[in-house]
């Protein structure tokens, strides 16, 4: 993998001593967030976008090299393999370069050029390629035999011989890859009689679009059209173009053979080339959809996982129901539950006892804040809650998910002995108190933040979201006394089962006072505690280095530091004045370089510093259900989904409206997401009601003030998006492609 970091570093523009480092440190299994904290001094500040830049780099090389290995050894092995094959091995930069020199020696299937070989026509296809002055049928007429009974059936295998060989040129594969990439178009038409049961599709039954310019959610719309066989697909230039490009390389002058060469070039782009390249392009631009719905995905869920927190509190919380009652829980500020009750407050002769009972919960738990889910008769909850007057915080959590986490293993876990809608009250008031810490317990997929998430790759997506996950963990850092096995297993180093040994040992001894502790837990060996160490609090500690993100490994450097002050370390935390007088360069060693003291500094300045930003309440208007919206109103709302075609937005109603990604901005833009996030709080006009559709329209720039771009909150991390399939590119492009990918 060495080898790799001179290219990888001239694409990405690092220094090789930079990539050489990251790779070395990948190889003794570091994870990208302890690189990105703990080993800025080896890398020279590399950030985790970076990091990952040069991880994915490295296995498309990686990849590259195996691939051409194995093909070398193919070819060599059938007793093929020549100097000038060898050459085109080595100048090949593509994986579908590779792929195309490979195609004459893969194994294949019978063809029908094979069969017309095995019937002694290959030298007639020779001749006919060559295109001279003789007789055609006088030729055809020496190659008949027992299998070849007629100069037609000759002509016809000579000139599936020649098309096989043309769809086997890489030269030609080459230019006519260029030629899709520049000009075909993906069309599609609906099938007959699938009119109506395919209406959602109406925009795509008559459709075409340049395959360079279509944006992946209509990409993944026909794929899904074409799928559920509603849609006819074709990926194409123009015929005449390509047939135009096969012929001048091997259509010559006017000669008696030049018809029979014509018609083998229709044959090879029709019956190989264009299917071939067609189902190409279909999977490059599936993956390239694939990615972008991956992207949006991932960046929701970073969003939404890096909400704020409401913190340590004592939480009531309520899931709404009309039929079945509300369920209420009772949590104190760890989360734990208290009390659980079931009021009714849609029935009259039952209101006067919910009141009563609500009323003392919260004077017999000292409840700080309510938490309120917001699915069915959310709402009116809210305002049932409201007419109290208890003078308390009343906050609408997204119940996304809480009915998945419910009646999954890991609440069984948790509550054995409480039923589904129990658990879903806890999920709803610990998301209110730590949206992280609870929001990792639940697939992604069931957060509602997705878009086409069930059509994609799923091995990426999953992939996508857990670096995503791991991402968000690592930043925000983990309470090793309060935190769950779900999201411990997301801290660097920690797996699954070091996971649950953790809060094994955790249970035994009560709680841990020292990090130096994690070292007896079974299985948490000296590399996992260095991966993981520096992400763990540990609030109970004597030490309160043991509360921050500065790393055991750097506490010496801490001591010295305090020493120097001539104060205890306590005193020297959060002592700005003698921070800031500090010299870095004065702590500076083998060990220890600028960029960690620089680090430690800012840690002590602000010690285990919470990333995310204040919870702040928020009052819809009052509206209520889809018949209350006007068209004209403007109204306040909160962003709950971002796509690439707009964002949704929640104002109150049970149905979320859409502010197309036109009616964002007074300016064109094409990414939602480079003026709205996840939660943000805007005010919307609307637009347009569809009751029965169940569609609200609405606008951001036609209120008084459409949002500025904002600036991006979210830490350093991956962002794939790359704009076409990497296989499809040279080794340099393909980095380029990955740099784009990330942002840089």
């Amino acid at each position: 993998m060495g080898s790799f970091a001179p290219i990888i570093a001239s694409q990405l523009n690092i220094k090789v001593s930079q990539v050489q480092a990251v790779l070395d440190l990948f190889d003794e299994a570091a994870t990208i967030p302890f690189i990105a904290r703990y080993r800025k001094d080896k890398t020279g500040g590399l950030d985790e976008v970076q990091i990952q830049q040069i991880e994915e780099a490295s296995k498309f090389l990686k990849t590259f090299t195996e691939r051409k290995e194995f093909i070398e050894k193919a070819i060599a092995e059938q007793g093929k393999m020549t100097d000038e094959l060898q050459k085109k091995l080595d100048a090949a930069t593509t994986l579908a370069a590779l792929e195309d020199i490979y195609l004459p020696y893969k194994p294949k299937r019978k063809t029908k050029a094979q069969t017309a070989k095995e019937n002694g026509l290959e030298p007639l296809s020779i001749i006919m390629l060559a295109q001279g002055s003789e007789d055609v049928e006088q030729i055809a007429a020496q190659y008949l035999n027992d299998k070849i009974t007629t100069n037609e059936e000759a002509l016809s295998g000579a000139r599936d011989i020649i098309a096989e060989l043309i769809n086997e040129n890489d030269i030609v594969r080459a230019k006519m890859r260029l030629l899709f990439e520049q000009t075909a178009c993906i069309q599609t038409k609906v099938l007959t009689d699938k009119e109506t049961e395919g209406i959602k599709y109406k925009d795509y039954f008559d459709f075409s679009e340049p395959i360079h310019k279509i944006p992946s959610h209509r990409t993944m719309a026909i794929l899904r059209g074409f799928l559920e066989g509603v849609l006819r697909m074709s990926i194409a230039p123009i015929e005449e173009d390509a047939l135009t490009l096969i012929e001048s390389i091997y259509l010559g002058e006017l000669s008696p053979w030049r018809e029979h060469v014509k018609k083998s070039i229709k044959d090879a782009y029709r019956r190989l080339l264009q299917p071939s390249l067609e189902t190409e392009y279909r999977t490059s631009l599936k993956q390239k959809a694939d990615e972008e719905a991956i992207n949006v995905f991932a960046e929701n869920l970073r969003q939404l996982l890096l909400s704020a927190p409401l913190g340590s509190k004592k939480i009531l919380a309520i899931d709404p129901g009309y039929r079945t009652g509300c369920k209420v829980v009772c949590l104190d500020e760890k989360g734990m539950l208290q009390q659980t009750e079931l009021i009714y407050i849609h029935e009259n002769n039952r209101l006067d006892q919910s009141e009563h009972t609500i009323r003392s919960l919260v004077k017999s738990y000292g409840i700080e804040a309510f938490a309120i889910g917001d699915g069915t008769a959310g709402r009116e909850t809210e305002i049932f809650i409201q007419k109290l007057q208890l003078g308390l915080p009343i906050y609408l959590v997204n119940e996304d998910g809480a009915s998945v986490y419910s009646a999954s293993e890991t609440a069984r876990e948790e509550f054995p002995d409480k039923d589904v809608t129990v658990r879903g009250s806890v999920s709803i008031g610990r998301r209110l108190m730590d949206p992280l810490a609870e929001l990792v317990k639940i697939d992604p997929k069931s957060l509602g933040v997705g878009q086409y998430q069930h059509d994609v790759n799923q091995f990426r997506l999953k992939e996508r979201l857990d670096q995503t996950v791991i991402s968000c963990v690592n930043q925000v850092g983990v309470n090793v006394n309060t935190a769950s096995k779900h999201l411990l297993k997301y801290v660097s180093g920690i797996t699954g089962p070091v996971a649950e040994n953790i809060i094994s040992y955790r249970t035994q001894i009560g709680g841990f006072t020292s990090r130096e502790q994690l070292k007896k837990v079974p299985r948490l060996g000296d590399k996992a505690y260095e991966q993981c160490a520096g992400f763990l609090r540990i609030l109970e500690s004597e030490n309160p280095l043991d509360a921050s993100a500065v790393h055991p490994e750097a506490y010496t450097v801490v001591a010295a530091i305090a020493k120097d002050a001539n104060i205890p370390i306590p005193a020297l935390i959060g002592n700005n004045e003698v921070i800031k007088a500090v010299d870095v360069k004065k702590y500076i060693s083998e060990t220890f370089g600028e960029h960690t003291i620089k680090d430690i500094l800012n840690e002590l300045n602000k010690p285990g510093l919470d990333p995310r930003k204040e919870i702040e309440q928020f009052s819809f208007a009052n509206i209520y259900k889809i018949e209350d919206v006007q068209v004209g109103m403007v109204v306040p709302g909160q962003v709950t989904n971002i796509t690439r075609f707009g964002a949704f937005i929640d104002i109150g109603v049970k149905q979320d409206g859409l502010v197309h990604v036109s009616e964002i901005a007074h300016q064109y833009i094409t990414d939602p997401s480079e003026f709205l996030k996840l939660g943000q709080k805007v005010q919307v006009k609307v637009t347009e009601v569809d009751i029965a559709r169940k569609r609200i329209a609405l606008s951001i720039k036609q209120t008084s003030d459409a949002p500025a771009k904002t600036a991006s909150s979210r830490p350093a991390a991956p962002k794939p998006a790359p704009d076409q399939d990497l296989s499809s590119l040279s080794v340099n492009d393909a980095l380029q492609a990955l740099k784009k990918r990330f942002g840089k």
